[in-house]
């Protein structure tokens, strides 16, 4: 639906509505409309003059994984959620925090380190087109379920999550439970809408439990010759009496060497300890190589997930038990499709992601897909979180979706007349 003008409902709606510009098109999709809504009365006072207008909706954060996903279907608002960006509360003493969606996780950290403390999310940062490297907003993060390195041990954000504020296609707002950590009311919408890619409705306040800024941090490097013997200390590593908080695995060419760093967190003198220990056992491990103890982590840490939009970027997620046995999938399908992938990730949560360039052939890169689905087929999952469209025009991003049937059924309990994201999630979602 074109729009040559500003519709008289969603101006009374919200004080901030424009003409879309050449940068607000969502994975080559061009919207013509964008609202900046200040408060949840304004979202859901936009989303009800949307509704009555039948426009689709495409909720927008920062914009660091809006290409992630299909084209949407139909785009003819993009609802940016960056006015909404106030701490609400911060309870200290709690251990809690309370911030609108469009929060961004720089400012956010910088608050909570007045009090000595972190949201436990250390999200990959990218560079946007029209400014310097961010991590993204507190809503899309939690919409993307992205998480970093720390997940291994404080997990991703529906679990960090307690309560959230939403509003539905229709303009409803709703809210699930709330500001303390064993707070059980209501239903759980936060474990839905996390992940849920602005497919459902619009996150426009969430609340987390926090955790301590350690005192110390440590990071116990090695480099070895081969996956499998990464894949070997870090079964080593996560079986220890050291308690790392990270384990994470880079690999610059699958024919090359791999690099693991393992972090761990706490005060001096148990950190010191534990990363000597630590240090040690992978020398034992590793004899040919001699495993470092820094204080900072490699360069290459948090950059999973974070690779330019312009090439294809996979996630593999898997039983992290089953390390090994992915890694040796991983490089036989890539020596099947001819690509020579990077690999990175999360190795110790069961989370890997390989960034193909976009010069590489397309069909090509298809073929790594589903070579590596083939591998995957009882161990795990390949999603396809970005590509070029000729990459796109060739593969099923998401592959199969055993839930697909229950994703759709809730799909259609809140959004029955597909305004929000249409098409962009799995199955058409």
């Amino acid at each position: 639906m074109a729009h040559t003008s500003i519709p008289a409902s969603l101006a009374s709606a919200c004080d901030d509505v424009r003409p879309a510009t050449a940068a607000d098109t969502v994975a080559g999709i061009q919207p013509s409309l964008v609202a900046a809504p200040a408060t949840t009365e304004q979202a859901s006072a936009v989303m009800r003059a949307a509704a009555a207008l039948g426009l689709a909706v495409i909720p927008r954060g920062a914009g660091t994984k809006l290409h992630w996903g299909y084209p949407p279907e139909r785009a003819d608002l993009v609802l940016d959620l960056t006015r909404l960006d106030q701490v609400v509360e911060h309870a200290a003493g709690d251990l809690v925090v309370t911030v609108q969606a469009g929060v961004r996780l720089e400012h956010l950290a910088s608050v909570l380190a007045e009090a000595g403390q972190r949201l436990a999310l250390d999200c990959a940062a990218r560079p946007l087109p029209s400014g310097p490297a961010t991590a993204g907003t507190i809503g899309g993060v939690l919409a993307a379920g992205a998480a970093g390195p720390l997940r291994l041990r404080y997990g991703t954000p529906r679990d960090l999550l307690i309560g959230i504020t939403i509003v539905r296609a229709d303009g409803t707002i709703a809210r699930s439970g709330g500001k303390v950590v064993k707070n059980v009311a209501g239903y759980d919408l936060g474990k839905l809408f996390a992940g849920s890619r602005g497919t459902l409705g619009l996150i426009t306040q969430a609340t987390f439990r926090l955790h301590p800024i350690p005192a110390a941090a440590a990071y116990v490097i090695v480099s070895c010759d081969s996956a499998a013997a990464c894949a070997r200390l870090v079964s080593a590593a996560l079986a220890a009496a050291v308690s790392p908080v990270a384990a994470e695995l880079h690999l610059a060419s699958l024919a090359g060497p791999c690099e693991l760093a393992v972090a761990l967190e706490g005060d001096h003198d148990g950190v010191a300890q534990r990363s000597g220990m630590l240090a040690d056992l992978m020398a034992v491990q590793e004899t040919s190589h001699v495993a470092a103890v820094a204080s900072q982590p490699p360069a290459w840490w948090r950059s999973a997930g974070g690779a330019p939009q312009e090439g294809t970027l996979i996630q593999v997620a898997f039983w992290p038990g089953k390390l090994g046995s992915v890694l040796t999938g991983i490089a036989a399908a890539a020596e099947r499709a001819g690509l020579d992938p990077v690999l990175r990730g999360s190795a110790g949560s069961g989370v890997l992601h390989l960034s193909v360039p976009r010069s590489a052939d397309p069909a090509r890169v298809a073929g790594l897909v589903a070579s590596l689905r083939a591998a995957l087929h009882d161990r795990g999952s390949a999603v396809v979180q970005h590509a070029p469209p000729p990459v796109r025009d060739l593969v099923d991003l998401f592959g199969p979706v055993p839930s697909l049937n229950l994703m759709r059924a809730v799909k259609q309990q809140f959004d029955p007349d597909r305004v929000l994201s249409p098409g962009r999630f799995a199955g058409g979602i």
